[in-house]
Formats: C-alpha cells, structure tokens, sequence
C-alpha cells in the first residue's frame, strides 16, 4: 500500500493532536520497541514516535526501520517525530481521501 500526497496530508492533520506512545533512543529500533509500536498500530491505526537525540541512525533510517518492522507506512518525518500508519484489516477507522482518478484518455 502506498500513500498518495492527498492521504499523508489528512494523516498528517489527524496526528498533529496525538501524543507520541514510544521513544526511541540509545538502543534503536529493538524488537521491543517493534512490538510495542505494532500494539499500539493495531489499537490505533495512526501513531506518533519520538526519536531521542541519543539515537544512533539517522531519523529516514529509523522510521524505514520501523515501518518494515510493523507493516506500516510512514505518514511523516517532522523533527525527531515519526508519524505511522496501517489500517485494520477487518475495520479500518480512519477514512483516507480517494486517490486521485488517472485517466489515460481524456479529451
């Protein structure tokens, strides 16, 4: 799945009032911090990550890591703030703006 600009711009409105439910810092992208992000996607649907000065990659490779770890998409980098997002299977909550029709033939 991947996200057009319409769909990242209303996941980013939604997750500006949200508080960040994990940091990640000097031990990185760790399979406890995976699985906790991966709860917290599976109650949510949109979560927001803090990532702490004392961590040793770079802010792009740390969300790629942990949006590979939970099957997410990365909705944005603002910051040290990393915004996810995936969808419940059997009833996403968050309604995402339809994507962008691309007609070939238009005359």
């Amino acid at each position: 799945m991947s996200l057009t600009g319409k769909q990242r711009r209303h996941l980013r409105a939604l997750g500006h009032e949200l508080a960040p439910v994990a940091q990640v810092g000097k031990g990185g992208v760790s399979a406890a911090v995976i699985a906790a992000v991966d709860r917290a996607l599976a109650d949510h649907e949109l979560v927001k990550i803090k990532l702490l000065e004392s961590l040793d990659v770079d802010r792009e490779a740390a969300a790629g890591l942990l949006a590979t770890g939970t099957r997410a998409e990365v909705a944005q980098i603002l910051g040290r703030t990393v915004l996810l997002y995936r969808p419940d299977p059997d009833e996403p909550r968050i309604k995402l703006p339809k994507a962008a029709r691309t007609d070939v033939n238009r005359d």
